[in-house]
């Protein structure tokens, strides 16, 4: 089923009369010269039709003509020369057509489109009708047409339809092309819903097939490289309530169901544009890729941005406007669809189902579960109920979603939302009570989003609709990821403490005083994207409105306003910083200050990370965090004026090591002498459970002068674990190039590092891998894969290992930027911070590491942070004789060596 347009051929594009002239001098000139009695059609002719075809069709979309007359044109032209090559053959009788069907059965047809083609029989057997068939598709394919093709008898058409929702739905649209039509009203009535599938099973199978498509999208439109034909809010959405329409009203197009009463006119006009926006998109993209393409890669986007004429300006880069354009129409089509669907749900499944009506208030009652107005008028009358609905489904478990009726009274009604709404006291505490619900918040918010409640009384989160970043690390545009936030606070609050992947979030959340804080900490810390400067102060003022507008407390009001200013200085320490040093610690907690502000900012940067990317969250990131909040809280317990000292430190992880290593048996007095050369780096920077983990291997080690190599996955019960490599063997400058090429040739990517050197010159480093997908080493045989090569390759350091030069991912090559590299020294550890910035790239970390042993380096320890596209990697160094680096002219060529080596590697 299409929308109705009035479309008229264009005869500059393809003179039909001109071209049968041809066609028919061309087929008089072969049968005088072949003894054959018939010749068969010319490919060259038909091929230059097709290529005048192709490049006036392209020429007019660049040309801005009216999408529409080009998806229309291109399926009429197409049916014209497949009519001419049809009647090229001999067909024995008329009991055989030629019909169009799925997209191109709609009359629809982009420059990469399959060309469904239904070969209709009367009567089963096809052996009069065989080498036409054959001779017709093989000319097809000489014409280099993708055409997607079957050969059904009407017997056919109805086993297989009855057996297979697919193959029904693709005959539902169809068109005879060429041959009797009477073939296809009998297709037509043999497949009708009182002979197969009726309109209820229908309905069912398609809404279940929606679901498992939106699904593999993560049921969000924001998708980093959506499908514009299969993510949500794309083009199968509004051909999924065609199908339904087609079969349970019998309608042609989306114009007879306005006169059905089933959709009105402002849903007609935005299915008609958001399909044309779309139509546009798809266009452009099948000429950019030469081919059948749906998926808006990266490199697409730009190159669509372009063709779009978008142009970077301060603000936003021109992909980045082109996407939020794209982002805001797919968001319109996801509401249309939850609408329509939710009204053919309530005519075809609830029709015949008794009501059950429950009243809520004066205003609201629910009917079958689903929440509607009583009155279509009350928000009309009453405008303070657009907000009070969503709060009355946040107070009740028991209400599935709203009525259709009620949607789009909601939509018709939201322009009421306007600066007075926004100040009236009636509103502010309405919405603050929604906040301080027990329910489903986050739920409930986002439907105020999609139902374009939320970014109405909300300004500033309607402006960040659809704005997207351009890069790997931002997965979700910021309305997606501000929503996903919220829904993982509300996860937190409502699972059972000992969840496994998020333990200590879960068991701090339900310390909070005030959840609804962190709910609008959540709601505004990334509004303040794109207007340029610092996201975090700008938001932080932003907030401080909304506050006062809603008449929060000035002590609460400056706590969301810290949380806001500082939503990623936690992680950025944990990843970014030595947390292994007391003083790095000290300073967090003095930021800090209290424990209320800590449990807050954790439990807001662990739901941020999560909605930032669903492939950051695994057990290094959660421990370091466990481990950056575990020692500060500690701090905070002792008292800002009481930092702890490095002794002090130190002794407490002997101290808590000694004692499991007693429960495992071991000779205390081996263990210390051990300790004794290890210095007090070591116990600084390992936990005490790896302390006597490490400790008991090198006990059982011995004087074996061959490398230790310890790997351990995280056990089955370790809710925050990790797979961690340890490398302990005598002390040499490129241990660490060389463990990271071995590393690199495995697969495995380094997330973090901890370097340290005995006093009687052995090395003990320890380092966090995963595998290319994100996920943690846990087979038995792959540890012991990871152990053997790490050992041939450790054995003789100086056979350094080969760099191999690992296929880059498509997605990290559409991405380039200059790498950086700040040079500093710390004067407290005497010792060289380089902290590289550069495209992420397979081998990175053992490319730098062969530089540092270049240049007679020792690394001392290292964070590495990959974000999306780019590594945010730190290294902390020192000359061999323990010194930092302090020759200016060395550091400047180290970092000319770092970015001339990182940077010709991007390129290649």
């Amino acid at each position: 089923m299409s929308i109705h347009y009035s479309f008229q051929p264009d005869s500059a594009l393809l003179d039909i009369e001109a071209f049968t002239a041809q066609l028919d001098e061309a087929a008089s000139l072969a049968n005088d010269q072949t003894t054959s009695s018939q010749a068969p059609p010319p490919v060259a002719l038909f091929r230059s039709a097709l290529q005048t075809l192709r490049e006036g069709f392209d020429q007019h979309f660049l040309a801005g003509a009216d999408i529409r007359d080009l998806v229309y044109g291109r399926a009429w032209a197409m049916d014209q020369l497949l009519a001419c090559a049809w009647r090229c053959f001999n067909w024995p009788d008329d009991h055989i057509a030629l019909l169009a069907v799925g997209g191109y059965g709609r009359g629809e047809l982009h420059p990469g489109s399959d060309i469904d083609l239904l070969i209709l029989l009367e009567q089963d057997d096809d052996t009069a009708y065989r080498e036409a068939i054959t001779a017709f598709i093989t000319f097809l394919w000489d014409l280099r047409l993708d055409i997607g093709h079957s050969v059904r008898s009407l017997n056919d058409c109805e086993r297989e339809a009855r057996g297979d929702i697919t193959v029904a739905t693709n005959l539902l649209e169809n068109r005879t092309i060429v041959g009797p039509d009477r073939l296809r009203a009998a297709m037509d009535e043999r497949l009708g819903s009182e002979h197969m599938w009726p309109s209820a099973e229908f309905f069912e199978a398609k809404w279940q097939e929606q679901i498992a498509r939106h699904a593999k999208y993560n049921n969000s439109e924001y998708h980093l490289e959506p499908n514009i034909k299969s993510s949500p809010g794309g083009l199968r959405d509004i051909q999924m309530i065609g199908w339904v329409a087609k079969r349970h009203f019998g309608a042609q197009t989306f114009d007879d169901l306005v006169e059905e009463g089933f959709i009105n006119e402002a849903e007609l006009r935005l299915l008609t544009q958001g399909q044309c926006v779309l139509w546009q998109i798809r266009y452009g993209l099948h000429m950019i890729a030469s081919r059948a393409e749906d998926r808006l890669l990266f490199d697409y986007q730009i190159q669509l941005a372009r063709m779009f004429e978008y142009a970077d300006n301060e603000q936003r880069l021109a992909v980045e406007q082109f996407m939020k354009r794209y982002f805001r129409v797919v968001m319109m089509l996801t509401e249309l669809n939850d609408v329509l669907l939710q009204h053919f749900e309530e005519v075809i499944l609830e029709s015949k189902q008794a009501e059950i009506v429950q009243p809520l208030n004066r205003r609201f009652q629910l009917r079958n579960q689903h929440i509607e107005a009583i009155d279509p008028d009350v928000f009309a009358h009453q405008p303070f109920a657009l907000i009070e609905i969503f709060l009355l489904m946040a107070q009740r478990d028991d209400v599935e979603g709203v009525r259709a009726s009620t949607i789009r009274a909601i939509r018709d009604h939201r322009h009421l939302i306007d600066e007075s709404f926004r100040q009236d006291l009636r509103n502010t505490s309405l919405f603050m009570e929604l906040l301080r619900s027990s329910g489903n918040v986050a739920l409930q918010l986002s439907r105020m989003s999609r139902y374009g409640v939320l970014g109405k009384y909300l300004p500033d989160f309607g402006r960040a609709v659809g704005m997207m970043q351009h890069d790997l690390f931002h997965v979700y545009t910021v309305d997606a990821h501000t929503l996903r936030l919220l829904k993982f606070l509300h996860d937190f609050r409502h699972t059972c403490h000992h969840d496994e992947r998020y333990p200590v979030a879960s068991e701090v959340i339900q310390q909070l005083p005030k959840l609804e804080l962190v709910y609008i900490a959540g709601l505004f810390h990334d509004l303040a994207k794109g207007r340029g400067g610092d996201h975090s102060l700008l938001g932080g003022e932003v907030v401080v409105d909304f506050c006062e507008r809603h008449h929060i407390s000035r002590r609460d009001t400056r706590l969301v306003r810290w949380l806001v200013e500082q939503h990623l200085v936690m992680s950025m320490t944990a990843q970014k910083k030595d947390i292994s040093d007391p003083d790095v610690i000290a300073d967090f907690a003095a930021l800090v200050k209290n424990q209320m502000r800590l449990d807050y900012l954790y439990v807001l940067t662990v739901a941020d990370i999560n909605a930032t990317n669903p492939k950051l969250w695994n057990g290094w990131r959660a421990a370091l965090l466990h481990q950056l909040y575990s020692e500060t809280k500690r701090a905070l317990r002792r008292g800002l004026e009481n930092p702890i000292d490095r002794e002090e430190w130190v002794e407490e992880t002997r101290q808590e090591a000694l004692s499991v290593l007693n429960a495992m048996g071991a000779d205390t007095a081996k263990v210390w002498s051990l300790w004794d050369n290890l210095g007090e780096d070591y116990f600084l920077q390992v936990q005490p459970s790896e302390v006597a983990w490490q400790t008991l291997g090198i006990l059982q080690h011995k004087d074996d002068p061959n490398p230790l190599i310890l790997v351990a996955g995280p056990s089955e019960d370790m809710r925050e674990g990790s797979t961690k490599v340890f490398v302990y063997m005598r002390d040499v400058a490129f241990i660490f190039a060389a463990t990271a090429a071995a590393l690199d040739q495995l697969g495995l990517s380094i997330h973090d590092a901890r370097i340290t050197t005995s006093d009687n010159g052995y090395t003990l480093n320890t380092f966090i891998v995963l595998e290319p997908d994100g996920t943690m080493p846990r087979d038995p045989a792959r540890l012991a894969e990871i152990r053997q090569v790490l050992f041939e390759a450790l054995d003789d350091p100086e056979d350094f290992p080969d760099l191999v030069r690992h296929h880059t991912p498509r997605q990290l090559k559409h991405f380039t930027l200059p790498t950086q590299v700040n040079i500093s020294n710390d004067p407290v550890n005497f010792r060289t911070l380089v902290e590289v910035i550069s495209p992420d790239r397979p081998g990175l970390l053992a490319r730098i590491g062969r530089i540092f042993m270049e240049y007679d380096l020792w690394l001392q320890n290292a964070k590495i942070a990959t974000l999306g596209e780019r590594v945010e990697d730190v290294f902390f160094i020192t000359l061999p004789s323990g010194e930092p680096l302090s020759d200016p002219e060395i550091c400047q060529q180290l970092q000319n060596r770092l970015c001339d080596e990182l940077d010709r590697e991007a390129r290649q």
